[in-house]
């Protein structure tokens, strides 16, 4: 595929670690939350306003561009809150706010702040592109939409030049991977109606994803459903026709995930880079695209639907188990405490369970980001090991440099590890 676009691969970040994963993966953009005024307020507490600054510094020195999430709906008391937000978010310097509601959008547009419209506007069609470019030139579709319907509105953004407000024409963004809720574009009240914590504000409980049964109230016969997790969908995996998304006239494909580690962060991130420059490289083919779905199986899934919305295909793959069904799991043996970095070592305290020569490794921590390497020579108080236990002192060569206090984990295969 020859293109003269710019794609732009988008890549959450729910704390420090996350953020510098996704920027290690090659995202070419993150988004993140601060405060409460968020769609995952109850999962990304790490950032504060006061962090702007340095997330904005990060992610200017590695040339990728930040966008604030304030895409909750808000409410008249909160109406100051907003505008401090947006007004510390362009003295910061952050590329763009995402947001939903008409009160973030005008004044974020009155302060000069970009505006990217969040998926929960529900834009269908092309006359509510031409509504809101007086106020975003990136918009999120509603996620319903069809391939074929995209690429009309594409077309029809294309033909009629439509622009936002900096004069470029509006970029289409679309999710490509990552959780799924069984509501219309996002809007669930489901949580709200159960437990008086509404999605629409980042507090969802997701009482979607329990087990439930189904009785006829009239007879008191319960029906007889193969799957109990009946209103848990699978998450949304693209990899596969990334071609075809690219294809589209959408520019901007966004992954899911601020409530994830930064391992998550970085397989996924790094699997969409791969495919969006194999696309652009003409080496876009099945056997890689294999490749890339084993490595995002081994992080955090509820299974896969391959198919999607945008292949016409109705919501109907729904999770069979509560939870992950990631191929590898992280097992926490302890912390970074001190590198060589002469010498590429890492010297580790274990401080649970037990690790094992030849087994792999990962390293989490706030600059570090996410580091990944095989044990292949295990050394217990300078001396060679097969295993290092609780309390030993360990060191393994790690070509990457790790800081002092990051997190060290034991990368296990469940199926070996759990017979």
């Amino acid at each position: 595929m020859k293109s003269t676009k710019e794609f732009e691969l988008m890549a959450p970040a729910g704390n420090e670690a996350s953020l510098k994963a996704a920027i290690q993966a090659g995202a070419d953009a993150v988004y993140f939350g601060v405060d409460n005024l968020n769609m995952r307020a109850r999962a990304s507490r790490t950032f504060k306003r006061a962090d702007m600054h340095n997330v904005a510094e990060m992610c200017r020195h590695a040339n990728v561009r930040s966008y604030l999430a304030l895409n909750t709906i808000i409410y008249d008391d909160e109406l100051k809150q907003v505008r401090e937000i947006c007004d510390a978010a362009l003295e910061a310097g952050i590329t763009a706010v995402i947001a939903t509601d008409l009160s973030v959008v005008r004044y974020a547009s009155q302060i000069g702040l970009q505006v990217h419209l969040s998926t929960q506007a529900n834009i269908s069609n092309i006359e509510a592109v031409k509504h809101y470019a007086q106020f975003a030139t990136v918009m999120v579709l509603a996620r319903e939409l069809t391939l074929q319907q995209i690429n009309h509105i594409c077309w029809r953004i294309e033909k009629e030049q439509i622009t936002g407000p900096d004069g470029n024409l509006v970029s289409i963004e679309l999710f490509v991977h990552g959780a799924l809720c069984v509501s219309i574009a996002g809007k669930c009240y489901m949580s709200l109606a159960a437990t008086n914590q509404s999605a629409n504000r980042g507090l969802c409980l997701q009482t979607c994803r329990r087990r439930y049964r189904v009785i006829d109230e009239s007879t008191g016969e319960e029906l007889d459903i193969e799957n109990k997790f009946v209103m848990s969908p699978k998450d949304l995996c693209t990899i596969g026709y990334m071609d075809r998304l690219m294809e589209s006239g959408a520019t901007v494909f966004k992954i899911e995930g601020r409530a994830r580690a930064a391992d998550y962060v970085f397989t996924v991130t790094q699997a969409y880079r791969q495919a969006i420059d194999a696309v652009l490289q003409d080496e876009f083919n099945p056997r890689r695209v294999e490749q890339w779905i084993q490595s995002l199986e081994s992080v955090f899934n509820r299974g896969f639907w391959h198919g999607g919305y945008y292949l016409g295909h109705p919501l109907g793959e729904w999770s069979a188990a509560y939870g992950s069904k990631a191929t590898r799991e992280k097992v926490y043996l302890g912390y970074v405490s001190n590198y060589y970095q002469k010498s590429d070592i890492g010297e580790f305290c274990i401080e649970n369970n037990e690790l094992f020569s030849g087994e792999k490794v990962g390293v989490i921590g706030p600059t570090t980001g996410y580091a990944e390497t095989v044990a292949e020579t295990l050394y217990v108080d300078g001396e060679p090991a097969e295993k290092a236990v609780k309390g030993d002192r360990v060191t393994i060569p790690f070509s990457e440099k790790l800081r002092r206090n990051d997190k060290l984990y034991a990368i296990r295969d469940r199926s070996l590890w759990q017979n």
